[in-house]
């Protein structure tokens, strides 16, 4: 049996002690608010804080605000199931209804989190193991390892980004709120990510992830759609989250094409989203932009599947994402 690492468990009552107390223990404190991925790494020696701040406490990062006209605002606290079931996300926000409704299983999505899945940790074959087996391996660069096991010639390490919700957020274009003791900021989700794949995230270790903002939805349509061996509880090997709006006449007025679990950040397909401009949604231009969006796709053989296999479902994934939005 797996057993947790010894740790202290603080519980502050607001968001203000929450930030000074990580700035006071550093490195040496981690947080966690549903804990679905955190314990299990800690079982596996992958963290191992001396200190948790608990988060569960902090009624002001809970609750889902707003209506799709107006823009929304989502704790980071509220819960998954909250947010897949909630009636205006799913009219006017449909791909992080979908998201959200697809991590996990219904039972860790209970009590997993917004927060927690946007700054969950990045996965690979090689480090999401137990000690017992990372020891054997001589461990990787991303815990007490010094080689990257997946592209041993390389100087960094290559873990993908494992979150669902963040290229859904990307492709709606919304924001998140951080808070430390030095004030607060706002920066739009794919600033929150980085391209490697131990620092993932560009926020301090005393920021906490407060908010989500999302701005109306003003005639954004939206689709997510996951690839993952079983059809509940994996982590995804592949998702695609399109956004787009159209004009009266049904071209194509402005979209956002966001890859994920093919990097250690999600990726925007660009090239792609310029092929569909001023663009009818028919079976030729989305091939073409189909295509377009697997340029960018370079997956490694460090997930489940194979790396080749993983390559071409991008392209049917972005075309059935499409699809449904012709729908």
């Amino acid at each position: 049996m797996l057993r947790l690492p010894p740790f202290r468990y603080i519980a502050p009552g607001t968001l203000a002690a929450t930030t000074q107390l990580l700035a006071d223990h550093g490195e040496r404190a981690m947080i966690v608010a549903g804990g679905t991925d955190l314990f299990p790494n800690m079982k596996r020696r992958q963290f191992t804080p001396e200190v948790l701040v608990g988060l569960r406490g902090l009624r002001e990062l809970r609750g889902i605000a707003g209506d799709p006209d107006t823009g929304m605002t989502i704790g980071a606290l509220a819960t998954l199931t909250e947010i897949a079931t909630h009636p205006a996300i799913r009219m006017g926000y449909p791909a992080l209804a979908q998201a959200t409704g697809l991590v996990s299983a219904p039972q860790l999505r209970n009590v997993g989190t917004l927060g927690g899945n946007l700054c969950v940790d990045t996965r690979c074959n090689y480090y999401n193991q137990t000690e017992f087996w990372r020891a054997s391996v001589g461990y990787c660069m991303k815990k007490d390892g010094d080689i990257c096991l997946v592209a041993p010639g390389s100087p960094r390490c290559w873990a993908i980004a494992s979150s669902d919700c963040a290229p859904a957020l990307i492709s709606l274009g919304a924001q998140v709120r951080l808070v430390s003791p030095r004030g607060e900021r706002s920066i739009p989700v794919d600033a929150l990510y980085q391209d490697d794949g131990i620092a993932y995230l560009s926020k301090a270790h005393d920021e906490v992830l407060a908010e989500v903002l999302l701005p109306p939805s003003d005639g954004w349509r939206s689709v997510y759609r996951k690839l993952r061996r079983r059809g509940s509880f994996d982590f995804p090997i592949l998702g695609v989250a399109i956004a787009l709006r159209q004009n009266t006449d049904g071209t194509v007025r402005d979209a956002r094409i966001v890859l994920g679990a093919l990097a250690s950040h999600p990726v925007e397909a660009t090239a792609a989203v310029a092929l569909l401009a001023g663009q009818p949604l028919n079976p030729d231009v989305i091939a073409a932009v189909a295509a377009a969006a697997a340029r960018p796709a370079k997956p490694l053989d460090n997930a489940d599947l194979t790396l080749s296999y993983r390559k071409q479902m991008v392209p049917v994934f972005v075309r059935r994402a499409l699809e449904d939005l012709c729908e």
